[in-house]
């Protein structure tokens, strides 16, 4: 059963994981063209708009998707008998962390930007700079999943064989 677990674990971390992470990093750069004057005078702001939602679309459902990572790497860890192992705690504090960082402050930094780009709000989607945190937090995001992907293949202090 655990390789099962671990199948399924890793299947999960690719298809659900990484569609986030790709559509959650490209939403700043097209939030940028779609808010861009000289897009609005071609008339593709609206087919801007569009590429917005369908990537925050994907980032939300692939995101609820990605509830079954954690829940068979949970079920893949302790089948091995290593929840206690450093690398797996650390790779739990980690996951927690990238998934408060995307339902906390991506997700809803996202819509604030489609909100105010779909009204008649005459400030542009990048007031103060919440397009750069949205880019910044985003990274987060992708380092935080990039690090626990590291300490799943390297493990350090594991003994087991799989």
């Amino acid at each position: 059963m655990t390789k099962f677990f671990l199948a399924v674990h890793v299947l999960a971390a690719i298809l659900a994981v990484g569609p986030v992470a790709v559509a959650a990093s490209m939403f700043p750069s097209a939030v940028r063209r779609s808010s861009d004057r000289g897009a609005a005078e071609q008339g593709t702001q609206a087919g801007g708009v569009a590429t917005l939602r369908v990537l925050h679309r994907i980032c939300r459902v692939y995101a609820v998707a990605g509830l079954a990572v954690p829940v068979f790497g949970f079920a893949t860890a302790s089948s091995l008998g290593v929840l206690r192992d450093a690398w797996v705690i650390a790779s739990i504090l980690l996951t927690a962390a990238a998934a408060a960082i995307l339902a906390l402050a991506v997700l809803p930094r996202q819509d604030a930007v489609l909100a105010r780009l779909t009204t008649a709000d005459p400030a542009p989607a990048d007031a103060g700079g919440e397009v750069a945190r949205l880019a910044m937090l985003t990274g987060v995001f992708n380092l935080l999943w990039a690090a626990v992907t590291v300490l799943m293949i390297v493990r350090p202090g594991s003994t087991t064989g799989v």
